[in-house]
């Protein structure tokens, strides 16, 4: 497996290379954003590791750049930045998961780990699902309701995704975090609750029927009655 590193740290680059390289991962090194970007798009690589804050084009914008172009490359955001907005500003951007600086090695191996075999097991899955009259279409990757398109980011489709699989039931802060988007849940900002409120305004604001409601202490349930 081939993991790009896009960092300008030297230092943090190559501590990074060098300890990949140890457990048998072959690795490359951009120290800016166009030429990570070039690489990215251009190299046979199967996992991109990209700091936030580079020269040249910054991490956000060559996430979007290369999850436009290859949307099943996983993204794993670096950054010191550790807000909740920031955090979203990465997901929104095309990030598969997010860890923030300064890391332990054996964390960041995880979720590497994580990121790769969740890629190479993806499995089968219908053409589209449908709760009310809300449809999601997962070949195109795209939200109808009520013959509305929806316009959602892709942290916003994988949790409205997660939603629609696990109508009618209740899901936890945890379970949306850990499941939804194979990052593990942090108590210590309410990013689940910022993206639940985001997709209330898109998928229910303008209608009758809700569908996403909260279980008080215990979390959420996706269902129309």
């Amino acid at each position: 497996m081939k993991i790009l590193i896009i960092e300008d740290e030297p230092r943090v680059a190559s501590f990074i290379k060098e300890g990949l390289e140890e457990k048998e991962y072959e690795t490359s090194v951009a120290y800016d954003g166009i030429t990570g970007e070039k690489a990215a798009l251009g190299e046979a690589v199967d996992l991109v590791i990209l700091d936030l804050i580079i020269p040249g084009k910054d991490g956000i914008e060559v996430c979007k750049s290369v999850k436009a172009a290859r949307p099943d490359l996983p993204v794993l955001m670096l950054t010191a930045l550790s807000t909740t907005v920031d955090k979203v500003h990465g997901f929104d951007a095309g990030a598969d998961d997010y860890l923030v600086k300064p890391f332990d090695f054996p964390e960041l191996l995880a979720r590497i780990r994580s990121l790769l075999k969740r890629s190479r097991t993806a499995p089968h899955q219908p053409e589209s699902l449908r709760v009310a009259d809300l449809e999601l279409d997962l070949r195109r990757k795209v939200a109808l309701r009520g013959g509305r398109i929806i316009e959602l980011s892709a942290k916003e489709f994988a949790l409205l995704e997660y939603f629609m699989r696990n109508a009618g039931r209740v899901v936890t802060r945890a379970d949306i975090s850990e499941k939804a988007w194979d990052i593990t849940y942090d108590t210590g900002t309410n990013i689940v609750e910022v993206y639940v409120n985001i997709l209330r305004k898109k998928i229910d604001r303008d209608f009758e029927t809700k569908l996403i409601h909260t279980r008080i202490g215990l979390g959420y349930i996706f269902t129309d009655s």
